[in-house]
């Protein structure tokens, strides 16, 4: 699947801004505050319904207006195109359809390519807390195996009904003859999430060594599993009940997969606490390859990558072997303020903003 066309209606500082993207990669380049972050946004907002730089919608509404809305469409492998539209309003909510029919977000990955995105403020996917990389491997897990994509939610459901319950027994409003039910949901549902996870990062170690040397962090990386609980149902079980005192003491759960860790490490030790700010991006990128060869390498679709200001850091070694990678398959879009920090590499194609903004843009 290909993103082949993006039109931002109204998204930021962009206002009627078109862009049919050319099925390998794309890149965009144009100065500093000439609004190609609000670009990259307003692609990732068409096809998944959400920003990458702000939990409230809202924030995408451009300045006296009521609504910021993108259109994106998708060619599928089969040739039938689908067409995405995102919307948000400060009065009506918002709207996410394909082909002019109302969809759930989860079920667009089945008509969508995964969506990568890299930017600056993603960097909290490495210095960040561990919530934030079970997260994301979990969307992994769901472009990787959509069949096996409901555990999270599976789990989830089960943890929040065991958490409501503990609520109620610390108040004197249950007794705890109820929890039985809830520790087997809870068990049986994290028992497979844990599985899943520890399955998908075993998959991504396979390639994370060679990913990172190929972009040039240089040294001894990797990713690692530290799970919070077992993925034995028996043993999460027996887990769940020799904390009960505890956790009604403190009104939750504190034994299952929402406590695990995914650990991105530079020669024995985490990136987020001792890496520097290059190795930093570097190792972000490198999850993200990381992901994408193991998605390739099963004969699975590429994931559409989104690199925002990826060049500035890297120097011009790492800027060809970056790109050189992204041309090997897959569709990507590239934004850069020079096309300097571009290298002209064949089967890149570069694309001046301004070619492709019909008003001024200021981000």
């Amino acid at each position: 699947m290909r993103v082949a066309r993006v039109a931002a209606d109204s998204v930021r500082s962009l206002n009627g801004v078109s862009l049919d993207l050319d099925p390998g990669v794309t890149a965009i380049v144009g100065p500093n505050g000439a609004g190609k972050t609000n670009l990259v946004e307003a692609i990732y907002f068409g096809l998944t319904g959400r920003s990458f730089r702000t939990g409230d919608k809202r924030d995408l509404i451009p300045f006296g207006s009521t609504y910021a809305r993108c259109r994106v469409s998708v060619d599928d492998d089969r040739g039938i195109e689908h067409e995405f539209m995102s919307a948000t309003s400060r009065n009506e909510g918002s709207r996410f359809t394909m082909d002019g029919a109302a969809l759930d977000r989860s079920e667009a990955v089945s008509f969508r390519p995964m969506v990568t995105i890299f930017s600056p403020d993603r960097l909290e996917l490495v210095k960040g807390p561990p919530a934030v990389r079970r997260a994301h491997l979990d969307s992994y897990v769901v472009a990787r195996w959509p069949s096996r994509g409901e555990s999270r939610k599976k789990f989830g459901r089960a943890l929040a009904q065991r958490n409501a319950l503990i609520a109620r027994i610390q108040t004197g409003a249950a007794d705890r003859s109820q929890l039985p039910v809830w520790d087997r949901q809870v068990a049986e549902t994290g028992a497979e999430l844990t599985s899943v996870r520890a399955e998908a990062v075993d998959e991504l170690s396979s390639f994370f060594p060679d990913v990172a040397a190929e972009l040039g962090l240089e040294g001894e990386s990797s990713i690692a599993y530290r799970p919070g609980s077992s993925a034995d149902v028996a043993e999460l079980l027996a887990g769940l009940e020799e904390r009960v005192d505890s956790d009604v003491r403190l009104g939750r759960t504190t034994w299952g997969p929402h406590h695990d860790e995914i650990r991105l490490e530079f020669n024995g030790r985490q990136l987020r606490r001792f890496g520097s700010q290059g190795q930093q991006r570097l190792g972000l990128l490198t999850l993200l390859f990381a992901e994408r060869s193991a998605l390739l390498s099963d004969g699975g679709s590429a994931p559409l990558m989104l690199l925002d200001d990826v060049m500035s850091e890297l120097d011009g070694t790492r800027r060809e072997r970056l790109v050189f990678r992204l041309l090997q398959g897959g569709q990507s879009v590239i934004t850069a303020a020079e096309s300097d920090l571009i290298p002209k590499l064949e089967g890149l194609t570069e694309i001046d903003f301004a070619e492709i903004a019909r008003e001024p843009a200021d981000a």
